[in-house]
């Protein structure tokens, strides 16, 4: 069982910059995949970034990419989402997430993540 906490959530001004970051329980994160996704009013929870095991591999939503970057950080067992040029559109609830490591799916997969936090809000202001 892993135990996710997520922190770092807040309110900016469209075009700032954010980290989120997302602590886990786990002995060790470096068997598990990592992503974040996010959920904003009224929508469905959608994919946002994801790192496997080893760091060697990422997916970036299309709306992430080249503003969006996640790291990971096993010896301290936690992983960022650090969150530049922030939108309006950007206003949602994150949520990281942990799956076991070796799966035959996308990264970006989200049914496929079995540990979830409960959530960080991010709020950006036009």
């Amino acid at each position: 069982q892993v135990q996710l906490v997520e922190s770092g959530g807040g309110l900016v001004q469209a075009g700032g910059s954010l980290r989120l970051s997302c602590a886990a329980s786990a002995r060790t994160l470096s068997t598990y995949d990592m992503g974040w996704f996010r959920q904003a009013p009224g929508k469905d929870r959608e994919s946002v970034v994801a790192i496997s095991w080893n760091g060697g591999t990422t997916y970036y939503a299309d709306f992430a990419k080249g503003r969006f970057t996640i790291s990971r950080d096993d010896a301290k067992n936690t992983v960022y989402l650090q969150m530049i040029s922030l939108k309006p559109e950007d206003t949602a609830v994150y949520y990281c997430a942990a799956r076991h490591a070796f799966r035959r799916t996308a990264l970006g997969a989200m049914t496929t993540y079995d540990y979830w936090g409960q959530g960080t809000q991010v709020t950006v202001s036009s």
